[in-house]
């Protein structure tokens, strides 16, 4: 691998969160039945004349904005000619020469952690093909139309990434910006956010690119990295026995691990792109981007710096909470909410709540403890109402339904043990039945400290506050 350099450029293609289609008025909600959101246009009916989604024009520019590309006065829809049978019409509608989104640029982290600009190219509208189905259908193959229309924002990159790993670091970057302005829900499963990654390998020092393969429609992060790494020992071996990359699309199966051949990789020419007649130009004015301009969120890499300068949380932390805009928005409520230190908030939130949000397969805003009921028991861990390791049961009791955290204390007895006395007598209780171990700490076995603290802990069902529990330990070991 070393003397070879990877090559690797991505068309992200995210279905904007439209309710209707890009020229059509059908409904773009994901999970009908098969055909039943699938108008006359949708389904290449001769006559029928397409009317543009104006909301689609404002999403696009917003992207545009939010990545610092320059958003075009004028912008042309063009047909792409080609048969598919989840094509109807013949022809896809897209933009071609002159798209609505021009240059950009996404800030990564390379493989020693420094910054590293990923150029955009463009970013265009267009309208989804339909879906064919093969699952079920034993021999023959079934075509969906109802994704047939919906609107597309695809994102090409320049070829600056250089190896899987950076192109997953852009794909979360781009995934993370959608999502942020709300422009795509980005659901990977369901197709809203997938890509093609471009990918070539050359010789280190070259300066001419290889042979490219077009990995079609990968549909999730871990899918690309893998599809990608396959494909990068794929063409360095084709190369080293003697043979050459053929520029095809390819497709990669996830059950094997490997990519294979789908088709010959058409160039431009050969879709016989023209101006679509239907559609007239979209022209944009200085005044409308302005007022897109004062409409866009705090974004990703603003808002990670202000949570470390107005919060000091960790950096990475920040990162962390930032991705998603809603797991920012979570930590602040819970942190304005609570008077436990930011950092402990940012903890709870990346670790336990994103834990069971994980495992039970749940959006942060969809969260089943909110921010305010979690700051409510951040509260009680302050006021020594409950100790750190208790609250992770009451977390999980409050997840599952039982209340807020007064309400599970209460209900289970788990009101930390303070009084001063009632810690003493249980810790001469364990002194006196352990003399052995007693009698190794004084002679300078200290490790049996945590040994004592276990065993008063366990007694009191964790109940004890610990830093009580040390100090009367420690004050009655030392005594003769």
């Amino acid at each position: 691998m070393s003397a070879w350099e990877v090559v690797i450029g991505l068309e992200i293609h995210t279905q904007l969160a439209t309710n209707s289609k890009i020229f059509s008025g059908s409904s773009t909600a994901y999970g009908a039945e098969p055909n039943t959101q699938a108008g006359l246009l949708d389904l290449g009916y001769p006559g029928v004349l397409p009317v543009l989604n104006e909301e689609v024009v404002r999403m696009a520019c917003k992207f545009g904005l939010a990545v610092n590309a320059s958003i075009s006065p004028r912008s042309v829809f063009a047909r792409k000619n080609y048969f598919y049978p989840d094509l109807p019409k013949g022809y896809q509608i897209s933009q071609y020469e002159l798209p609505i989104v021009v240059g950009g640029e996404m800030v990564i982290a390379d493989a020693e952690g420094n910054p590293k600009t990923i150029r955009i190219t463009r970013a265009h509208l267009e309208e989804d093909a339909g879906k064919s189905i093969h699952e079920g259908l034993d021999a023959s193959s079934g075509i969906d139309l109802n994704r047939a229309g919906t609107p597309l924002l695809e994102i090409v990159s320049e070829p600056d990434m250089r190896s899987a790993k950076e192109a997953v670091a852009y794909m979360r970057k781009i995934h993370s910006i959608v999502r942020y302005l709300e422009i795509s829900d980005g659901n990977m499963q369901e197709g809203s956010f997938r890509c093609d990654a471009n990918v070539s390998v050359r010789l280190r020092g070259q300066k001419e690119y290889g042979t490219r393969s077009e990995l079609k429609n990968l549909n999730s992060f871990r899918f690309v990295e893998k599809a990608i790494n396959y494909e990068i020992e794929r063409q360095i071996q084709v190369i080293e026995d003697g043979g050459k990359v053929v520029q095809e699309t390819r497709l990669y199966d996830s059950d094997r691990n490997e990519t294979r051949s789908m088709r010959s990789k058409e160039e431009a020419n050969d879709y016989r792109y023209f101006p679509d007649p239907d559609l007239l130009p979209v022209e944009i004015d200085a005044t409308y981007i302005e007022a897109i301009r004062k409409s866009l969120p705090e974004l990703p890499t603003a808002k990670c710096s202000r949570l470390v300068a107005q919060y000091a949380i960790k950096t990475g932390d920040a990162e962390l909470l930032a991705v998603s805009r809603a797991a920012a928005d979570y930590f602040e409520a819970a942190a304005n909410a609570t008077s436990a230190p930011a950092q402990t908030v940012a903890n709870w939130v990346t670790g336990d709540l994103s834990a069971l949000l994980h495992r039970d397969g749940v959006d942060i805003a969809d969260s089943k403890v909110s921010a305010d009921t979690l700051a409510g028991l951040l509260d009680r861990i302050v006021d020594e109402t409950i100790s750190g390791k208790i609250a992770k049961e009451v977390f999980e009791a409050m997840w599952a339904g039982e209340g807020k955290a007064d309400e599970v204390i209460e209900s289970r007895g788990l009101k930390q043990i303070t009084d001063s006395s009632a810690i003493d007598a249980i810790v001469d209780r364990v002194i006196a039945a352990n003399p052995g171990q007693v009698e190794q700490f004084r002679a300078g076995k200290e490790k049996l400290l945590g040994f004592f603290i276990g065993l008063v802990m366990k007694e009191t069902q964790g109940k004890a506050n610990p830093a009580q529990v040390n100090e009367a330990i420690k004050r009655r070991l030392a005594q003769s």
